[in-house]
């Protein structure tokens, strides 16, 4: 990838630099260029297949991009590897459709799986949380509406507190970045809309950086600040003007 300055400009929670992203020889996106500022709700909206999901990915370096920068939380993504990209992804919750959670452990131990990586591996091999942990979990739990569900296996939960739950987990990890893929495709309209409210909370309320794939255009437009259109190659068109304030 290019060579790129030591920082990134600005107050931005994510940027990237002419990105971009080819599979077996088709181009997903070329030049692709994208600003996030801290605190910001961005809604990624574009038809399956335009390069929204690769997007989000090459952000984390789950997908490897072709070419240019990434910038997440102040890191560059695009140089590290090893234990500084580990260290890097820690400050980014990945929230995915399908929630990935343990469906036969409660939603406490799912949402400490969020702290996995920052444990010894015989704490988690013998569930022995430290209190520590326990509180923080507890604490992302109620953040997100589920305080007295906590003990409840992950699968007595609706799909929209199982999609709470999956974003309690990104919370107690210290996520300053929340990466949203699709997160309520499976949902009805209302826990749809209840999962989109909790994320334009998270960057309004809490300072959170949320860059958030979706197909409904309608509900992108109400809850986003900003909405940003991925043609069928994946280039991001201009941005056009989400809700007024609420």
């Amino acid at each position: 990838m290019v060579a790129g300055p030591a920082v990134m400009s600005g107050d931005a929670g994510i940027e990237v630099v002419d990105l971009a992203k080819s599979f077996g020889g088709r181009p997903v996106f070329s030049g692709l260029s994208l600003r996030v500022e801290k605190g910001e709700f961005v809604a990624l909206v574009g038809p399956s297949g335009a390069g929204k999901t690769t997007l989000l990915r090459c952000l984390v370096r789950l997908v490897e991009a072709d070419d240019g920068e990434i910038w997440v939380a102040g890191n560059a993504m695009h140089r590290l590897g090893g234990r500084g990209l580990s260290d890097a992804r820690r400050h980014i919750g990945f929230i995915f459709q399908q929630f990935n959670l343990v469906r036969r452990r409660s939603a406490l131990d799912n949402v400490i799986g969020g702290r996995l990586a920052s444990m010894p591996f015989w704490r988690v091999a013998l569930s022995l949380y430290d209190v520590w942990d326990l509180r923080a979990a507890e604490r992302a739990l109620a953040r997100v509406g589920l305080r007295d569900r906590s003990l409840l296996r992950a699968d007595r939960l609706s799909g929209g507190q199982q999609q709470r739950v999956a974003i309690a987990r990104a919370l107690v990890q210290e996520s300053s970045v929340l990466l949203a893929d699709e997160p309520i495709a499976s949902l009805d309209p209302h826990a749809a809309r209840g999962v989109l409210a909790l994320l334009r909370s998270l960057a309004r309320d809490d300072g959170l950086t949320v860059l958030c794939s979706l197909h409904q255009h309608d509900l992108a437009r109400e809850y986003a600040d900003r909405v940003v259109a991925i043609e069928d190659l994946g280039s991001a068109r201009a941005p056009w003007p989400a809700r007024q304030s609420m």
